[in-house]
């Protein structure tokens, strides 16, 4: 049946994630329409298609067992020169985003996989780009902030095209809708801390 590529991501919402990813595109970062603004909770993963029930009964579960929690932005920072990212920096939130990857990849689910640096969460706005680039990407965004109540996260499917499109939405136990499936043309990027793919 073939294989997908799937990603798991907390999105940054309006008005900030528009913001954002506008901004990403404005410093020339030709993939930041493809990538919808998010903190990754599982890199690009390659499945078999016949293991997508698996995996979304997998992510409910991990959904279920998780509580809303607060998510801060403030600032940046730089994965340079081991990668050539700059990066919006979470400065509340990042303990319950490793909580939560770490089970979204637990060694006994079907997402296993270990990572190739420790986990990183944080918000990608340049990669790749011209180092003067990323370097206003830096000064430009370093008194950014944003605060927000995290009720959730998401699967994402990588199209051909390279686009991010989301599959399935999962809220955190206690939540109203605790799981919700949509097929709007909406995209997001996950990313392999501390040297994320765009």
């Amino acid at each position: 049946m073939g294989t997908v590529t799937l990603g798991v991501s907390i999105s940054v919402p309006e008005p900030y994630g528009s913001l954002l990813q506008e901004q990403r595109a404005g410093f020339g970062d030709t993939a930041a329409h493809g990538i919808p603004t998010h903190v990754t909770l599982l890199p690009p993963t390659e499945v078999d298609t016949a293991a997508l029930p698996a995996v979304e009964e997998h992510l409910a579960a991990v959904a279920a067992a998780g509580r809303a929690f607060p998510m801060r932005l403030s600032g940046t920072d730089t994965f340079r020169p081991l990668s050539p990212v700059v990066f919006v920096q979470v400065v509340e939130g990042g303990a319950a985003c490793g909580w939560l990857q770490e089970r979204v990849r637990d060694a006994q689910g079907p997402l296993a996989r270990e990572l190739h640096f420790p986990y990183h969460p944080h918000v990608t706005v340049a990669h790749g780009i011209d180092e003067a680039a990323m370097d206003t990407a830096y000064t430009e965004l370093a008194d950014f902030e944003a605060v927000w109540l995290t009720t959730g996260f998401a699967l994402y499917e990588q199209g051909g095209d390279g686009v991010w499109r989301l599959q399935r939405e999962f809220r955190f136990g206690g939540l109203p809708g605790c799981a919700s499936r949509t097929g709007l043309p909406q995209q997001s990027h996950t990313s392999r801390p501390p040297a994320p793919a765009p």
